[in-house]
């Protein structure tokens, strides 16, 4: 992972940038959506992508991005690594999957050299951070995810909640 920068750097296309943040039992449900947002989005004139590498919605949201950038050159893809050596904790075809998607970005962000506590806090805290639009697949559940969307909305975010049963797009 050479790409890997060791230290978290605020992105500079904060005003044009959308973060993902969801579950890791997303099972592609919305992928069709997920592309027709993204084209919306960069019709709109969002060029920057960060994904929380999470196995589930952020590896998939990833993906979405490559994929739109095979046909609009100029989006990039950030990488928000929580700590180095995160995917060694994945099924083996999530591990493959983490390794095409780093290889393949633009940017890749690493939180922390090691697991400690608070890692994942950290990682979502600079997603949110670090965008203007939050992109969520988030069950309405107290987790990980949840937290990022409460804090996008402390931080006057707009947030796209492409969950099916609580669908909601705040300030778009």
């Amino acid at each position: 992972m050479s790409k890997i920068l060791s230290l978290p750097m605020m992105t500079t296309h904060l005003l044009h940038s959308v973060a993902f943040t969801g579950h890791r039992y997303y099972a592609f449900e919305q992928q069709a959506r997920l592309g027709a947002l993204l084209q919306e989005l960069y019709t709109e004139g969002f060029r920057h992508f960060i994904s929380g590498m999470a196995v589930g919605f952020d590896l998939a949201a990833a993906e979405a991005v490559i994929e739109l950038r095979s046909r609009c050159g100029d989006v990039t893809l950030e990488c928000a690594v929580p700590y180095e050596g995160f995917e060694r904790g994945f099924l083996p075809e999530d591990a493959e999957r983490f390794g095409r998607i780093v290889a393949e970005a633009d940017t890749v962000t690493c939180l922390a050299g090691r697991y400690s506590e608070g890692v994942f806090r950290r990682r979502n805290d600079y997603l949110v951070d670090s965008c203007s639009l939050v992109v969520a697949w988030w069950d309405g559940s107290r987790s990980g995810t949840g937290y990022t969307v409460a804090r996008a909305r402390r931080q006057s975010r707009p947030v796209i909640n492409l969950y099916p049963s609580l669908q909601f797009d705040l300030g778009l």
